[in-house]
């Protein structure tokens, strides 16, 4: 579900508060709206992403974390420490030996 380049950083950009389409394309430099909206597309069908359009002129998209993908975050988080922790373990074991 979260394979690629952009999956996870989408998921961490969206985890603090609901973001517009724009919002999440400046966040994440390099990423073209192209992919971006193919992204969240592929996020929204497996359950991660929710998109929520306003009723109002002009129209407004925000997209959020489901429970599923505030989980998930949570899980990705957690094993982003475990490999700076790791990474920090071999790091002292390449420097003393």
């Amino acid at each position: 579900m979260i394979r690629g380049k952009w999956k996870p950083t989408i998921i961490w950009e969206v985890h603090e508060k609901p973001l517009r389409f724009r919002e999440l394309a400046r966040r994440i430099p390099g990423i073209t709206e192209k992919v971006l909206f193919e992204q969240l597309r592929e996020l929204e069908a497996d359950g991660i992403i929710h998109r929520q359009v306003f009723d109002e002129l002009p129209a407004r998209v925000e997209y959020s974390l489901t429970e599923a993908g505030a989980a998930l975050n949570e899980a990705v988080h957690s094993l982003a420490e475990w490999g700076a922790a790791h990474g920090a373990v071999r790091s002292c074991r390449s420097l003393s030996a």
